[in-house]
């Protein structure tokens, strides 16, 4: 019998991005799969679940009812300065050469 029932109602969704190490990764697919839903629905599970039986936690959050959702900041999107790869391709070196000779 699977400790997760499968869903039985809607409810609203926000996107949520995060990683997970490989080994959990598998499992989570894996019981997915299992229960025939949507890994979303395993995680939002998982944390019903086990948060559920964290009394300390309970308490704690029952006395703090705010939201510790971060708020989005204010900073534009987009690639970081300095951050990830950047390679330039052989057209873009081609017309960076072009107008400089041409300047």
């Amino acid at each position: 019998m699977p400790l997760i029932k499968p869903r039985t109602r809607g409810k609203q969704l926000v996107k949520h991005r995060t990683r997970l190490d490989r080994e959990n990764n598998e499992t989570l697919y894996a019981y997915a799969h299992f229960l025939g839903e949507s890994t979303e629905y395993v995680l939002n599970q998982v944390i019903d679940t086990v948060l559920a039986k964290d009394k300390e936690f309970l308490q704690w959050r029952a006395a703090h009812r705010e939201s510790f959702v971060p708020r989005p900041s204010s900073r534009p999107r987009g690639p970081r300065p300095g951050g990830g790869r950047h390679e330039s391709s052989p057209a873009s070196d081609h017309e960076s050469r072009s107008a400089v000779s041409a300047g």
